[in-house]
């Protein structure tokens, strides 16, 4: 039986394109060849960094805000959608015209402080902002803190918004591998493509991956560090190697590190001192052919960074 998405014109162009093996637009941008990738660290507002970048420089935005929920200094707002919405518009300001946003949140924090919550922002967006939403990315854990007069939470959600509708998306970058068995079977379906089962399937909008226990060797020290997995999907997945990713919450500095990995130049910025901490022990994880190539630009030398000249 046909779903919405037999009749949907986009959908039905891409599979158009990908029957003659040619790319969708958004795939088709001038991928900057370097071989050294800048990193740039900074204690600074996020708006006073924000404002000095330029327009339309930024390929992709990780934002993990603070939830006003009182957790330390950092996460204390006395109108949250009010000092929300001056960093989003400079957002939407230096993103460029491909570039994509994402903004890790929950909609469990609702009446903790004012505006705290996912759904705020969400609201503000759609409604005062040009931001497309693209996805409601649901990332699913099965650790977490138990509960008596409410079902246990075990999500969070990532809002990802784009500039315009040619927002760069590379799927290819981040499928999750069939097992043998599976792509044997699935080869037998004539319906199937062979070379989309060998790619590997669409990891959707449901990321299962575990949140990271106290113990764990990926921990830095910051109560909200989140997992290299997810953080690597996002970077993989929308933004290219040569781009630059921007990260004005810097917080435990894993933007930064997964952006080395990955040949991406990035910008991290933290009202708190101890992101230089966070970064020295980010980096000191990374394998060395990693190091090797990257240059590391602190405090009061961000100016050095390739999008500031």
């Amino acid at each position: 039986m046909p779903n919405r998405s037999h009749f949907n014109k986009g959908h039905i162009a891409l599979n158009v394109l990908k029957k003659k093996g040619n790319l969708h637009s958004s795939l088709k941008v001038k991928k900057n060849k370097i071989d050294k990738n800048t990193h740039a660290f900074l204690k600074i507002d996020c708006l006073h960094l924000l404002k000095k970048i330029p327009d339309n420089s930024i390929q992709l935005i990780i934002c993990d805000p603070p939830y006003n929920i009182l957790m330390a200094k950092w996460d204390r707002h006395k109108n949250y959608t009010d000092w929300a919405s001056e960093w989003i518009k400079e957002a939407y300001r230096v993103l460029s015209l491909d570039g994509n946003f994402v903004i890790f949140g929950g909609l469990q924090y609702q009446g903790e402080q004012d505006g705290g919550d996912l759904l705020s922002l969400i609201s503000h967006i759609r409604n005062s902002t040009k931001f497309n939403l693209a996805n409601l990315i649901i990332w699913n854990y099965p650790n977490g803190m138990g509960a008596q007069r409410f079902f246990a939470n075990r999500h969070e959600e990532i809002v990802w918004l784009t500039k315009t509708k040619k927002y760069y998306f590379d799927l290819d970058a981040v499928r999750i591998e069939y097992d043998e068995e599976t792509k044997r079977l699935y080869k037998k379906d004539k319906r199937l493509r062979p070379e989309s089962i060998d790619k590997g399937k669409n990891p959707t909008n449901v990321w299962q991956i575990t949140r990271l226990n106290g113990n764990s060797i990926e921990r830095v020290g910051h109560p909200t560090q989140k997992p290299k997995e997810i953080i690597k999907r996002l970077i993989k997945s929308l933004s290219y190697e040569g781009s630059t990713v921007l990260d004005f919450f810097a917080g435990s500095c894993v933007s930064s590190a997964v952006s080395c990995e990955e040949n991406r130049n990035s910008i991290s910025g933290d009202y708190d001192s101890k992101i230089f901490k966070y970064q020295k022990l980010q980096f000191k994880k990374l394998d060395k052919k990693f190091l090797s190539k990257s240059n590391q630009i602190f405090e009061n030398e961000f100016k050095k960074h390739p999008i500031f000249k």
